[in-house]
């Protein structure tokens, strides 16, 4: 039989509080990052630059074969190993762990946002760009103003899977110290001893948060696919 009531003794549940405020932090920060990353790759994908395009593949590549927690093991502790030591000394002076996994996990959302923008770019016939030249935009005009809120509005379905994923792998910081909910799930397991207890109200608090997101997928889904107008 279950027994949640020591959660009330010695700041349990201000622990469990803390993680979850911690694990929003995360993946707010992150999700808004890897937005700012998928659509610079897109767009810079979507230039007639061959030097452009091999850099948007390589970065693409390693993000989606590569592990997300071997990611942010680079991050945090090989990238910093390559700065200057006056640099090195002012970023580890600060929350380096909640920074670097920001970091991380932006990238790599990012990666997949783009492969994401890219497939509803190609759903968005070639008339479009041709209409939006005939009226006089630049090719840099017509992808922005035309085509890529039309290729977003595609992939919004896959966009919102991408959040989904990231709200999950940010329990991976954990491995680097960022006091998220897992971090904080282990240290009240590490001082109760109350293993199965413990991690079960983890599995509620992330259940209740992908579940708020694939409501809120399907609400956005709906919407798309909803007749415009009577």
């Amino acid at each position: 039989m279950f027994d949640l009531s020591f959660l009330l003794e010695d700041g349990y549940l201000k622990l469990f509080r803390d993680g979850v405020l911690t694990t929003l932090r995360l993946f707010v920060v992150s999700g808004l990052l890897s937005i700012v990353v998928g659509v610079t790759l897109t767009t810079l994908r979507a230039l007639p630059v061959k030097l452009f395009k091999g850099f948007v593949i390589v970065v693409v590549e390693y993000h989606r074969n590569v592990p997300v927690l071997v990611q942010i093991l680079v991050w945090y502790f090989g990238v910093p190993q390559l700065l200057p030591e006056g640099l090195r000394d002012w970023i580890n002076a600060g929350n380096t762990e909640f920074f670097f996994a920001t970091i991380a996990l932006s990238l790599n959302a990012g990666a997949f946002i783009s492969e994401d923008l890219r497939s509803g770019l190609r759903a968005i016939p070639n008339t479009q760009q041709e209409a939006a030249w005939s009226i006089g935009l630049t090719y840099l005009q017509s992808f922005r103003y035309v085509i890529l809120p039309q290729g977003i509005r595609v992939a919004l379905p896959a966009l919102l899977n991408q959040a989904l994923l990231l709200f999950k792998n940010s329990s991976l910081a954990m491995a680097i110290g960022v006091h998220e909910l897992l971090y904080r799930t282990r240290q009240i397991d590490n001082l109760t001893f109350r293993t199965f207890d413990v991690f079960l109200v983890a599995t509620i608090l992330y259940l209740i948060g992908t579940l708020a997101l694939m409501a809120l997928s399907e609400h956005f889904a709906k919407r798309r696919t909803a007749p415009s107008g009577v």
